[in-house]
């Protein structure tokens, strides 16, 4: 039987110190490119396998974070999360992915879960406005880090989006090309992004002397089939009752509605506008081409990690208040035209 391999013996063949060793394996800054390469290097030539679980009954760290979301098959936490994963994993974290499909007990569960893998830290990119279940995280004093959404408690750090802006930029786009009857789609509004979403459309045509139309505006079931049914509804109205564009609260949605527009015999955007919401990667495929509202997701995502590192670290206090708000971006692609 072979002799176990140590952290001495890697550091002996690095020819750096124990200490060194320890920093390379723990991803401490400061230590050199070129220690880290003989360090690695050595632990390759010996075949040194760290031994993780007793580190962390030593540190009281797992290295991992939870990362929560609402529905993975939705393209935007899918990107979102891949951009998390590569960033913890850059910074020697793993992530343990839970998908809530929006539910909440699925939500309560997967806290629970998480605190018995006794993860470090925790991403919430899916909550509604009113959880208790927060606070078992916090009372246990794991840092959590809500992503593009906030509750009303100031004791819970977030990075979001102002969703509210976002829309009233996709309403001053659809009314300066002379569009008035405008249709808006919402999520679920028990989220607070899907909620400020929609307080923006209403804002935006309000601002302009229109009042919104309670017909004109989708509070129920978010999924694709529901939205098509919904959409043609509206496409058979009489054509003066008929909205001219579209604002959807997720690209996901917002291809639905193209879906529909088209089956109904209709062109985009010669005779229907249509507007998402994410800017997902397909959004920009010259066969969807979507105008739609950028959600920085991608700088989103690494502020939310990095910050949840420096207060897992100690670099930054679990009680300093993070609260960071992003400014959206119109995307103007070929899906929104002028009323004809």
């Amino acid at each position: 039987m072979k002799p176990k391999i140590t952290i001495y013996d890697v550091a002996k063949r690095a020819g750096v110190s124990q200490p060194t060793v320890s920093k390379v394996l723990n991803h401490y800054p400061h230590v050199k490119q070129s220690t880290k390469e003989k360090v690695q290097k050595a632990i390759d030539d010996l075949g040194f396998e760290p031994d993780f679980l007793a580190r962390s009954l030593v540190t009281n760290k797992t290295r991992t974070i939870g990362l929560i979301v609402g529905d993975i098959a939705n393209p935007f936490y899918a990107e979102t999360a891949k951009v998390i994963i590569k960033e913890a994993q850059g910074s020697g974290y793993e992530v343990i992915l839970v998908d809530t499909d929006y539910r909440r007990d699925f939500f309560e569960q997967s806290v629970k879960s998480l605190i018995a893998k006794r993860v470090d830290g925790v991403i919430i990119a899916s909550i509604t406005r009113k959880n208790d279940q927060i606070k078992d995280l916090q009372e246990l004093g794991i840092p959590i880090m809500l992503y593009n959404r906030n509750l009303d408690s100031k004791s819970v750090n977030y990075i979001e989006l102002d969703n509210e802006k976002g829309s009233m930029l996709a309403v001053e786009h659809l009314i300066t090309l002379g569009h008035k009857r405008i249709a808006y789609i919402s999520g679920p509004i028990q989220y607070s992004s899907f909620q400020n979403r929609l307080n923006g459309y209403l804002l935006g045509l309000r601002k302009h002397g229109i009042d919104p139309h309670q017909d004109l505006i989708y509070e129920g079931p978010f999924d694709y089939e529901n939205i098509l049914q919904y959409t043609l509804r509206l496409l058979v109205a009489d054509l003066h009752e008929r909205p001219t564009g579209f604002i959807v609260a997720n690209d996901q949605m917002a291809i639905a509605v193209m879906d529909a527009i088209k089956r109904f015999g209709l062109r985009i955007p010669e005779d229907m506008s249509v507007i998402g919401f994410d800017n997902i990667d397909i959004s920009a495929s010259p066969f969807i081409g979507l105008t739609t509202v950028s959600q920085q997701k991608k700088r989103m995502a690494i502020l939310s990690i990095q910050h949840l590192i420096s207060i897992i670290e100690g670099k930054t206090a679990i009680d300093q208040s993070i609260r960071i708000t992003l400014e959206p971006e119109l995307i103007i692609r070929k899906t929104s035209g002028s009323v004809k």
